[in-house]
């Protein structure tokens, strides 16, 4: 996999995606935070070398460079799940190449559903912990120990210092910003009665189809990370009604500014 990295990295720095210090992953939805970077180079996921391509029809598939709040970033417009048939090494492949390119932090957004009925949809969670429900580690490969420690310490995976400075940002513009634990499913379905009932009793607060992966593989490669969900959905099993996803689309989009306050406000503080 090195020979790949590199190899996807040298055609990135070809194009212009020089010393980034901040990469980004926006999730479902949320591509706003497109609109304030100043743009200077992106590629398209199917022209980058070794890279998997989105297949999902509101993830755009663009890696974009530019300036943001002062800082170098790197954006995933698009990121990959396993429930598009990736592995969990090929959805994780982005956050290996922006290490390689020079990435500092990792910020990482998601849309998820509310599984704690004290939080309502169009709110904010940062999280704070985490459980994997998809099955498998993007660590589970051989080799591994040659791109870090095999046996990887979880005991804290979200950075404290920068989960600070995201509350301050909240409390100072006025965001209800929860926090709590999210569990990461495979998908593509949406949850039954009985596992929304599950996901609460075992203490999750939100659930996703993603983010756990990037978050395991920037603490192998001990890249400070934080991650925050745009809870665009309530899971309440008693009160449950059939998923509309356009709807969870435009919920997204309308959380999303607060989502962007806290990013740019983060990034500007690094």
């Amino acid at each position: 996999m090195e020979k790949y990295i590199i190899e996807t990295a040298d055609y990135l720095k070809s194009k212009g995606f020089e010393n980034p210090e901040v990469g980004i992953i926006l999730g479902t939805g949320l591509g706003q935070l497109i609109d304030r970077v100043e743009i200077e180079h992106t590629a398209s996921y199917n022209h980058i070398p070794n890279f998997p391509t989105a297949t999902v029809e509101f993830h755009t598939g663009k890696l974009i460079y530019g300036t943001l709040e002062g800082k170098k970033v790197i954006v995933m417009q698009g990121r990959f799940h396993v429930y598009e048939g990736y592995s969990l090494t090929d959805v994780t492949y982005p956050v290996r190449v922006m290490h390689a390119l020079g990435i500092k932090h990792l910020l990482v957004s998601n849309a998820s559903g509310a599984i704690n009925l004290d939080f309502k949809k169009g709110e904010l969670m940062l999280i704070d912990d985490h459980i994997n429900l998809q099955g498998g580690s993007p660590l589970a490969f051989k080799g591994v120990e040659k791109m870090g420690e095999r046996f990887v310490d979880m005991s804290a995976p979200y950075d404290a210092a920068m989960n600070n400075t995201l509350r301050t940002i909240a409390k100072d513009n006025g965001i209800n910003l929860h926090e709590g634990v999210y569990a990461s499913v495979v998908g593509p379905q949406l949850e039954t009665r009985a596992e929304y009932r599950f996901l609460r009793t075992i203490g999750a607060d939100a659930v996703g189809m993603s983010t756990v992966p990037e978050i395991i593989v920037a603490n192998h490669l001990k890249l400070p990370v934080v991650a925050v969900s745009v809870l665009t959905d309530e899971c309440d099993p008693d009160n449950l009604k059939p998923v509309d996803i356009p709807e969870i689309i435009a919920m997204a989009g309308k959380a999303e500014p607060e989502m962007i306050t806290l990013f740019t406000g983060l990034i500007k503080s690094l």
